[in-house]
């Protein structure tokens, strides 16, 4: 068996990645994409403890292929990084990254399909108590959980992550193609619960505004690093704010949560009501806090 099938049969290896990174990156971003791999597999071993061998070594695989892909992409360029030097560099076949990996902008974008999963399975699957709003960021809290191991190093890159995706066409249009998915599942999932058709404006505005709470928890991440937050303050910093904004629709989409949760008591609609009011409550006073420290960071002269 030669060197690249031997590769692709028993699944691409540590030592691999690690001399390729080394090469384009330095030893110090292997080192640093070692702990994050490390804390990556603890991290999806506690949410699929029962995860079989099989699908444990594609995840692996698929993890460290993107992960070369992107190391490579960061470092000359996404553009002047074809998916054939990428098949070359790790030993696999380019027939294989495809089977892993759809396009060239999924390399980069590669948790996209799980994320979509999960905002659908917390939709779907959520308690009678829980309302959309509340299923869609208990969804994204959990997949934060992957970043929170991760070394402080090297979640600093995560703004130059974004601003590579932003500032090339064919990854910002891919980027753009997620959210729309994330907003069609949505649409989807809560016409289902309420009986309506999901080409209504209710649910196609509904989904829109759930989905995007994703992009706000990622711009947050981004914000914050940029500020210097890292570990827990880091975390604590984007929930807040996924939960400021979580609270803004939560004031739009209550009468949307009674009608998926079917038909309801008297006190049971004063109570949602009621909760609804206090929410509008805490929205006005964050909104309030926000404007005065913005003010006060203009008055300083630490804004333009």
């Amino acid at each position: 068996m030669n060197p690249q099938n031997r590769v692709e049969a028993e699944g691409l290896g540590d030592d691999v990645l690690d001399r390729l990174i080394s090469e384009e990156a330095g030893e110090r971003m292997a080192e640093l994409m070692r702990q994050a791999r490390r804390a990556q597999n603890a991290w999806h071993r506690s949410r699929d403890p029962d995860e079989g061998l099989r699908e444990r070594k594609r995840r692996i695989t698929r993890q460290l292929i993107s992960d070369a892909a992107t190391v490579m992409f960061a470092a000359r360029g996404f553009d002047n990084v074809r998916v054939s030097e990428v098949a070359d560099r790790v030993g696999v076949s380019e027939k294989t990254i495809y089977n892993y990996f759809p396009t060239k902008e999924s390399l980069v974008l590669d948790t996209a399909d799980e994320a979509i999963e999960e905002l659908a399975r917390a939709l779907r699957e959520r308690r009678r108590d829980e309302s959309l709003t509340e299923a869609v960021v208990r969804a994204i809290k959990a997949d934060m959980g992957r970043f929170d191991q991760a070394p402080d190093e090297l979640i600093a890159f995560t703004p130059a992550f974004a601003d590579m995706v932003d500032s090339n066409p064919s990854l910002r249009a891919a980027w753009l193609e997620i959210h729309d998915r994330l907003a069609q599942v949505a649409r989807e999932e809560l016409a289902a619960g309420a009986e309506v058709d999901p080409r209504d404006p209710e649910p196609m505005v509904a989904g829109h505004a759930l989905a995007g709470l994703a992009r706000v928890a990622f711009q947050s991440r981004v914000h914050h690093i940029e500020a210097g937050l890292r570990g827990p303050e880091l975390r604590e910093a984007v929930v807040a704010d996924l939960d400021r904004a979580a609270r803004l629709l939560e004031t739009g989409l209550w009468s949307f949560n009674l009608l998926t949760h079917g038909r309801r008591s008297r006190q049971q609609l004063l109570d949602a009501a009621r909760a609804a009011e206090d929410a509008r409550a805490q929205v006005v006073k964050a909104l309030r806090q926000a404007r005065a420290a913005w003010a006060q960071l203009r008055r300083t002269g630490r804004v333009g």
